[in-house]
């Protein structure tokens, strides 16, 4: 956890720094990143307001991927490579959205980073990014904002559709004649994850999977859990609910057994869990596959150590790769960049497939670029580790 008085300096640095330069004599490209630090809720003028506590949990994910982002520019600077790094907080009251989009300083940007938490902003800066044609690469949940229309804006972590076919061909694969028990939630929200999946059942050309759905209020007991489940295998379960409290239960309620033995997989939510499946054998889908013990995460974990006196969380893993690995596509492909988003000769950890989305058949133009590269993250007795 960051300490206050590290984090007191941290905001003090993203105050007086507007623009970090990586070194050249020619004029560099321009990247705009986007993220929420609330800002103007933790000072008043140069004094940090929120005492010597913890900060809030709502300011931790986008001061992480602020950080990150810092340190890959620390990355390309001792690499010598050519770029203009300018980040704007899209919490602040101060300067709304609107009117940094007004900025002189950003009409000749080439590369948009955003990591957003809040899906009523995306369709601003999205719109912005297309009238400049330029790419807006979407770092975090939530995914298309009702984005349509617009080639240049490319989701990192796909949409809930693509995620639940990713589950469902994993499931057929690697479970096909097993009792797939499905846990959900009654509401719309979880109606749909479990329609899509017994849809994608019913048109599958295999044979089918055999499924059990059983829906659960939010107060179920263990017993409730349990009764469902075979105790002579192991079973196979499916958690069809995206509310990360009820998901949460569930894979406790599986664990505190000692008569069921289960894999229970789980919606991409799960990826932002910290302590989900501790005694437990999960599965989940992400497009981020950070390993922890690779070359470049030990060197990023400590130089975060040194500079922040912290631990880094994947927001600060995600925030490194999206500032080092697209900006050095930005610098190969320029103009050019669109097109190659999916190349991974700058790949730190993960590989991207962005491939065009039309939501309806007769469209020419793509609603937008997706990321189609998913990730099975399993963890088993505190060991995670990836099972593509």
């Amino acid at each position: 956890m960051h300490s206050y008085k590290k984090i007191g300096l941290s905001f003090l640095y993203l105050i007086m720094t507007c623009a970090l330069f990586a070194q050249s004599s020619n004029k560099p490209l321009k990247v705009v990143v986007f993220a929420p630090i609330y800002i103007d809720s933790s000072f008043e003028g140069m004094n940090y307001k929120l005492g010597s506590s913890n900060l809030p949990k709502t300011i931790l994910p986008g001061l992480d991927f602020y950080n990150g982002m810092l340190l890959a520019v620390d990355s390309l600077n001792a690499e010598k490579q050519s770029l203009e790094v300018l980040f704007y907080d899209t919490k602040s009251e101060a300067n709304p959205i609107e009117l940094i989009l007004e900025n002189k300083e950003i009409q000749d940007v080439s590369l948009i980073i955003a990591s957003f938490n809040n899906r009523s902003e995306i369709k601003t800066i999205a719109d912005f990014a297309l009238e400049k044609n330029v790419p807006l690469i979407s770092m975090t949940y939530p995914n298309d904002g009702g984005i349509n229309g617009n080639p240049f804006f490319a989701l990192v972590n796909p949409t809930l559709k693509t995620h639940i076919e990713a589950i469902y061909r994993y499931i057929h694969r690697t479970f096909p004649t097993e009792q797939i028990t499905v846990f959900k939630r009654k509401g719309p929200s979880d109606d749909m994850i479990a329609g899509s999946f017994n849809d994608l059942n019913k048109k599958t050309q295999g044979l089918p999977l055999k499924i059990k759905t059983v829906e659960l209020i939010d107060s179920f007991t263990t017993a409730q859990v349990i009764m469902q489940l075979d105790s002579t295998k192991q079973n196979i379960i499916l958690c069809a609910s995206l509310n990360e409290v009820f998901g949460n239960n569930l894979v406790k309620a599986i664990a505190s057994s000692k008569k069921v033995k289960a894999i229970t997989v789980g919606m991409p939510t799960w990826d932002g869990i910290r302590d989900i499946g501790k005694d437990a054998e999960i599965i989940y889908t992400s497009p981020y596959n950070y390993s922890r013990t690779s070359k470049i995460a030990q060197q990023i974990t400590a130089n975060y150590r040194n500079k922040y006196f912290g631990r880094p969380s994947d927001m600060v893993f995600k925030g490194y790769e999206a500032m080092y690995h697209f900006g050095k596509l930005l610098i190969a492909y320029n103009k050019n960049l669109i097109a190659h988003l999916s190349d991974n000769f700058a790949k730190l950890f993960n590989e991207f497939d962005f491939q065009p989305v039309k939501q309806k058949n007769e469209l020419t133009i793509p609603d937008y670029l997706e990321n189609k590269k998913l990730y099975f993250i399993r963890k088993s007795d505190t060991q995670i580790k990836s099972v593509n």
